[in-house]
């Protein structure tokens, strides 16, 4: 028996785009309301307890290589994984369980003249099917679901994001030449100190070269967007790499050129281009780069941070960067 909907309530249900719970509110529509958005095959189904003819619909299936959820066609609420969905040859979509039980609704149903349970959304109660113990491992669950009442949504891939870090002298130049790839697969930047033996140095601890660090910038970007290869280029060519802990007027440790690699290909890829431009004979002097692991990067001050746009100040301790 459905209970009476409230649309100030309130429940849990698990999210699988958060892959958490998360609160939302119940669905509650009127039988017009239902109607629009809903076909009238749908709407038999899903709000006045019908079933569909055994083989009358299939669920769609999601892409080659790519995840899969079958929502309430009602209100979107996530109901199974397509990694649980299997063939009963009853003619219905057949599940062994639900993304979570906060999902679903078992209710008895003394219908049809047997003992049952039904199964409804959550959320919207909308009708979806029974279940039945005579399912696969693990669960030993049928879930027999109209595939009416459902719709497949897939997930967006995750954009897995990476990290590098350059320092080539004053870091206020280092992070205004990668924020001009904004965009363009750079998501963010940030300033700090990296490459020293003092934790959580101050800047003038660092200028004072006895910490160890380097002025350097952090780079957040989309590798599908924009290379490693590429960021690399854009650090060569921003500074001069053959001045030992030099940057033009600025002296010290602190403003020396390095690449602090995050695992074992960024440091393949870094010392290749290092040795690439050598080959080039670009510069008459030897290139005195440093190239090691990062062990820890400690974000600069605020007021370091973008230090160029929030003083409305034009770049001026860099090469312009080459930016295709």
């Amino acid at each position: 028996m459905k209970d009476s909907c409230d649309g100030r309530q309130k429940i849990k249900i698990f999210s699988v785009t958060l892959n958490a719970g998360e609160e939302v509110f119940r669905v509650c529509k009127s039988d017009r309301e239902w109607k629009k958005i809903l076909t009238p095959e749908q709407y038999r189904v899903t709000r006045e307890e019908g079933t569909e003819r055994p083989f009358s619909a299939q669920c769609p299936v999601p892409a080659k290589g790519q995840a899969g959820v079958y929502q309430c066609v009602g209100c979107g609420t996530d109901l199974f994984r397509y990694e649980s969905k299997f063939e009963s040859g009853t003619g219905w979509p057949s599940f062994f369980q639900p993304v979570s039980e906060l999902n679903v609704r078992l209710l008895k149903d003394m219908s049809g003249g047997m003992p049952r349970t039904e199964v409804r959304c959550a959320r919207c109660d909308a009708h979806l099917g029974h279940v039945f113990d005579d399912g696969p491992a693990p669960s030993g669950k049928r879930f027999c679901i109209n595939a009416v009442a459902l719709k497949l949504f897939q997930p967006a891939k995750k954009v897995s994001l990476e990290k590098a870090v350059f320092a080539a002298g004053c870091f206020w130049g280092v992070e205004s030449a990668f924020r001009e790839l904004l965009g363009k697969g750079v998501i963010s930047t940030r300033v700090g100190y990296s490459g020293g033996h003092v934790k959580n140095p101050d800047y003038e601890q660092v200028c004072s070269d006895k910490t160890g660090h380097a002025e350097a910038a952090e780079i957040t970007f989309d590798p599908q967007k924009i290379s490693y290869g590429e960021l690399l280029a854009v650090f060569w060519s921003i500074h001069d790499p053959t001045t030992l802990n030099r940057q033009g007027p600025d002296v010290g440790s602190q403003y020396r050129s390095a690449i602090f690699f995050y695992d074992p290909e960024q440091e393949r890829e870094a010392i290749a281009s290092r040795r690439e431009l050598e080959k080039t004979r670009k510069f008459s002097r030897p290139v005195t780069t440093e190239i090691a692991p990062i062990k820890e990067f400690y974000p600069a001050e605020e007021y370091h941070q973008q230090y160029f746009e929030k003083n409305h100040l034009t770049p001026s301790c860099h090469i312009p960067p080459k930016i295709k």
